[in-house]
């Protein structure tokens, strides 16, 4: 199977995961809830639509190997990885915000192949594979903003992992350069709005991969500007996102560069 039915397919079992997970968006009073560390907040329907992601992605990727935000390690034979967010903006999600995705994302060689962020609750799905472009809802997404920092608005993204002057130095940076900030509590559909032109960038001191890779590919191959890394290692550590369009990427790279503290 080539990286395009890859895609179709995975579109088709995100659209699955979606529709479970809307379910339980839909009945929050019976929605059970656990903290996994302070901001820090996991549900069944965490837990569940994971499970059903797996079950799919192996029937139809049975020699692939998953790696999950809830769940541990499948190891494959093919040299191909899933890497999977069953529900990312889970605060949004458990306080009744339809601010929320479904994420998956396809890695081979250490690059991202292959990525899809559903938004259920928008009928919206953003999906890429790499050389084959970006889409929504499968019209091609062609990013080509000529906006300045000062001109529009850059996501911000928190992490408890970090500590939080980082992104208060980030938010006053970009304020004194006369940008807007925008958070929603879901990074991974504020890189889709990248590259879908609602946003000029995104910047966030660190994410776990299964947040972030695919919607690092879906901003490059709508042709926005992604600051580089390899999947694999973001996979086992996770690490600092910044994208953009190209005329704000260089100006939002540097205001990232001197609010985050510099790794060792």
């Amino acid at each position: 199977m080539d990286n395009k039915q890859r895609l179709e397919t995975l579109v088709e079992i995100c659209a699955q995961a979606g529709e479970l997970a809307m379910g339980y968006f839909e009945n929050q009073n019976d929605l059970v809830v656990d903290r996994k560390g302070h901001q820090d907040f996991v549900s069944q329907a965490d837990r569940n639509v994971e499970v059903l992601t797996r079950k799919l992605l192996e029937e139809a990727f049975p020699d692939d190997g998953i790696v999950g935000e809830e769940d541990d390690p499948k190891p494959g034979t093919s040299g191909f990885t899933w890497v999977i967010d069953p529900i990312d903006g889970t605060t949004n999600f458990i306080n009744g915000i339809p601010a929320w995705t479904v994420v998956v994302a396809g890695v081979c060689d250490g690059k991202t192949q292959i990525g899809v962020i559903h938004d259920p609750c928008h009928s919206e799905t953003f999906a890429a594979r790499a050389g084959g472009g970006a889409t929504l809802n499968g019209k091609a997404l062609v990013l080509d903003d000529p906006r300045a920092l000062n001109e529009g608005t850059v996501g911000v993204g928190y992490s408890n992992r970090v500590d939080a002057q980082g992104v208060i130095r980030l938010v006053t940076g970009l304020v004194e350069k006369g940008a807007m900030f925008h958070r929603n509590a879901s990074g991974a559909l504020s890189l889709a709005y990248v590259a879908a032109g609602r946003l000029l960038g995104y910047a966030e001191e660190h994410m776990n991969a299964w947040d972030c890779i695919a919607g690092q590919l879906i901003v490059a191959e709508a042709g926005g500007v992604v600051e580089e890394q390899d999947a694999d290692a973001m996979i086992a550590d996770g690490g600092r996102v910044i994208v953009g369009t190209s005329a704000v990427f260089k100006p939002l790279l540097a205001i990232c560069e001197a609010s985050f503290p510099p790794t060792t």
